[in-house]
């Protein structure tokens, strides 16, 4: 359990590999393994690896592949610990074990039932020393959608804005394009190519009639599944997220027994119905609306509007991160605020979140805020 100096190095460089994965692996973890083979020059990275589109092959598995022979009496670094159990693939604990490596460095433990600390436990029982919780916040920070699905059975919710510095997101006659610049607008098809779905309001969908695929060269593969929730069915059958359904995943989160005949055009056109049961004031329940996300093995969300889907999760507690890029306008009060009314009657009961990381984007700047505890 003994911490090298340069562990941290190494577990870092797998962590920006398992970055390399998401978007793309789910419902399984986004997981980076880096071999390192220690010789009279110092230690030396021999094989890399991260979880591949879909899940598999597994980080480990890619790594030990390209390290051959040289895996023998290495180091393996893994973002996550490696697995103990058979799925489609035989345990990564037993790949680790068979190409002989004498150490294993884990960042944290997997919440996953099936394996759970039984996969550090089998690589010890096999003599292999492990040292574990090396960057354990970042691994946390990377897979937690994946670890939101174990615990609260629901993916990671993002929340999206771009807005003038008062936090409009159009002007009082509706028109907003373009609020942020073209670099802001990249960053933002970033973000989608790293989430597993994008999800807009009903009201955002009809009256931006929007793409929501990535747009990014090169990236247009990793675009997300595209959700939009809407409880009575409003969006237009001929809308492009309609139109393209057969081609990019469409999927509606809707209140149960709307018109029929509607039901069945939306389903024509290739779009998937997520019957969702209503809560307050009849409006969909948007924590059972994100656990019926979660149950069809999504783990991150990205939430790009309107308000009044943004308040909804708001204030139900279910926002976890914000990406917020403001241009550097002013709109004033008439113009549509970021995010609807909330309720609040005092100020310690506001959702609060902390400042993570400002970066600059053309003119506009992109505040990355977390959900404090």
């Amino acid at each position: 359990m003994t911490v090298r100096p340069y562990d941290t190095r190494f577990m870092k460089m797998a962590l920006a590999l398992a970055e390399r994965g998401l978007g793309q692996v789910a419902p399984n973890p986004a997981v980076g393994c880096v071999i390192v083979q220690e010789g009279p020059d110092g230690p030396r990275v021999v094989g890399r690896g991260f979880t591949q589109a879909g899940g598999r092959p597994h980080a480990e598995t890619e790594a030990l592949k390209r390290a051959g022979d040289l895996a023998r009496g290495a180091t393996a670094y893994v973002s996550l610990e490696p697995c103990s159990h058979h799925g489609k693939t035989g345990p990564c604990a037993d790949a680790l074990m068979e190409a002989g490596v004498a150490r294993v460095v884990g960042a944290i433990a997997d919440p996953n039932p099936e394996v759970a600390g039984r996969g550090f436990a089998r690589l010890q029982a096999a003599g292999i020393d492990v040292t574990e919780n090396v960057c354990a916040a970042d691994a946390q920070f990377l897979n937690q959608g994946f670890f939101l699905t174990m615990s609260e059975r629901r993916p990671l919710v993002t929340l999206k804005i771009a807005s003038s510095l008062d936090g409009r997101t159009a002007t009082h006659e509706g028109q907003s394009k373009w609020i942020t610049g073209e670099a802001s607008r990249a960053r933002g098809h970033l973000l989608r190519a790293t989430h597993d779905a994008i999800m807009v309001g009903s009201a955002t969908a009809i009256v931006d009639d929007p793409e929501l695929t990535c747009r990014l060269p090169g990236l247009g593969e990793r675009s997300p599944i595209r959700i939009v929730a809407d409880g009575r069915l409003r969006l237009p059958l001929t809308s492009k997220l309609v139109r393209e359904a057969h081609k990019a995943p469409l999927w509606i989160l809707t209140l149960p027994n709307g018109d029929s005949a509607r039901r069945s055009a939306f389903e024509e056109c290739g779009a998937v119905l997520i019957d969702v049961e209503p809560g307050d004031g009849g409006l969909m329940d948007m924590r059972a609306a994100l656990g019926q996300i979660s149950a069809r093995g999504v783990t991150r969300v990205l939430v790009e509007g309107g308000a009044r889907l943004a308040a909804s999760l708001m204030r139900d507690r279910l926002v976890d991160r914000i990406e917020w890029f403001q241009a550097a306008k002013l709109i004033g009060g008439d113009g549509y605020p970021a995010i609807a009314g909330l309720g609040i009657k005092h100020v310690d009961g506001a959702p609060s979140f902390v400042l993570r990381e400002v970066l600059r984007a053309g003119p506009d700047t992109v505040s990355s805020y977390v959900r404090s505890a």
